[in-house]
């Protein structure tokens, strides 16, 4: 057989395309098989809900008539999993729940893939979208490879959005003409991706009324992967899209039942307020894939309305809070504090969010991440999780999701040996 040795011609996109961080970390891992990974933010394997799934595709080959559940399905989600998150939202944000609701609700291949086509739909290349620092490096990435500044929101000392700083900036932005390029402000609200952090509902207020103020077409996404996930206590902030002060602005936000469930069954959801913006994702999604699994969503659905949500989260929330006192408490006891390392107990999430003395490198390829390679042990370098604009070169993500108690121990074990080296 002979292959062309021709070049194809890439698009400018595709030209820009390189290898995800994460896929550089996971490479790095299996050419080492002993290497224990803080890195990748899985979830504990051993708690997967085997019977819930189980007995969920049970019930649904064994029901009277054509197994629908194996044919295709809507582009936007089967409607009975639409209302059930739905429904769900306006639980947790404490507001009626409508039928209306329902239809604003689309379901897609994990919250990444609704994050992919609100991008795309909204975004040109040398388009901005506001971020936090830190915000979700896998998002950061997405919008590299699409052409898309991402850039920092001011952030005061306290880790709060500085309301006034980013208002000067916006208006100098409309004096400029600069503005026709911001297109969104990205918010991970819930036990963020990487700092374990949240925005309180007065800071979401102000937000939101700020962008009243300004009159421009700057919609908000907000990211709640992990509002689910909170160890003792939920978070006592409602979202975006319940809060008055986002009354005609248009907002997106995300779910996912892969983190709080299983994350092999990788179906993500979101809910947005803007009919017009929906149905453009929603064309666009139809290009992708013409609808998520049907097969998975109404295994979901069944599982929703027999309580195992509910039921998963209460195992997960006890065996996470454990997980993260146990990778604390080892980063305590090796010593790791008193070399000059902070960090703040979460309440939720799957991560400790490492900020390292005497801004050490910590970035992948530097003498550190080397010397970790090294003694076997992985995490995400923290510069990965800024904007465009921001350095920030000594903070690492460590998660304790994927590893047992006893790889945990062992993984602070030989991370803080090796920061004991470049102390």
């Amino acid at each position: 057989m002979c292959f062309s040795t021709r070049k194809v011609s890439y698009s400018r996109v595709g030209q820009k395309l390189k290898p995800s961080a994460i896929a550089s970390v996971m490479t790095t891992a299996l050419e080492n098989p002993n290497i224990l990974s803080l890195a990748a933010g899985f979830t504990d394997s051993h708690t997967l809900p085997v019977l819930d799934v189980g007995n969920a595709v049970k019930d649904l080959l064994s029901r009277p008539g054509l197994p629908e559940c194996l044919q295709y399905g809507p582009n936007q989600g089967r409607p009975e999993l639409c209302r059930q998150v739905a429904k769900r939202l306006m639980e947790q944000d404490g507001v009626p729940f409508s039928k209306e609701d329902s239809k604003k609700v689309f379901m897609t291949n994990g919250s990444q893939q609704a994050l992919f086509l609100a991008t795309q739909v909204l975004c040109d290349m040398g388009d901005i979208v506001f971020v936090e620092s830190p915000s979700y490096f896998v998002y950061l990435e997405m919008l590299k490879g699409q052409g898309v500044e991402a850039r920092p929101l001011p952030i005061d000392e306290a880790g709060m959005i500085d309301h006034q700083s980013f208002e000067r900036e916006l208006i100098a932005m409309k004096q400029s003409g600069e503005i026709n390029r911001v297109k969104a402000v990205y918010l991970v609200s819930y036990f963020s991706n990487p700092s374990g952090e949240s925005r309180s509902e007065a800071e979401k207020v102000k937000l939101g009324e700020l962008l009243q103020r300004l009159d421009e077409p700057i919609a908000v996404i907000e990211d709640a992967a992990y509002r689910d996930l909170y160890f003792e206590t939920e978070y006592p902030a409602r979202s975006v899209v319940s809060l008055d002060a986002f009354n005609g602005i248009s907002c997106l936000y995300l779910a996912t039942l892969t983190k709080p469930f299983a994350t092999g069954l990788k179906i993500g959801s979101g809910f947005c307020t803007d009919q017009e913006w929906l149905k453009r994702i929603l064309w666009l999604k139809g290009h992708h894939d013409f609808g998520s699994s049907n097969f998975t969503q109404a295994i979901l659905e069944t599982v929703f309305l027999d309580g195992g949500i509910d039921r998963q989260l209460g195992l997960i929330r006890r065996v996470y809070s454990e997980k993260m006192k146990v990778l604390h408490t080892a980063l305590c006891e090796e010593g790791l504090v008193e070399i000059g390392w902070k960090w703040r107990i979460p309440l939720g999430g799957l991560y400790l969010w490492l900020k390292a003395p005497n801004s050490l490198d910590t970035r992948m390829k530097s003498a550190f991440w080397k010397a970790c390679c090294c003694n076997e042990v992985m995490y995400i370098p923290g510069d990965l999780c800024y904007g465009n604009t921001m350095q920030c070169f000594d903070y690492v993500r460590l998660s304790f999701g994927v590893l047992n108690k006893r790889e945990m121990v062992e993984a602070a074990t030989r991370f803080v040996k090796t920061a004991k080296d470049f102390f």
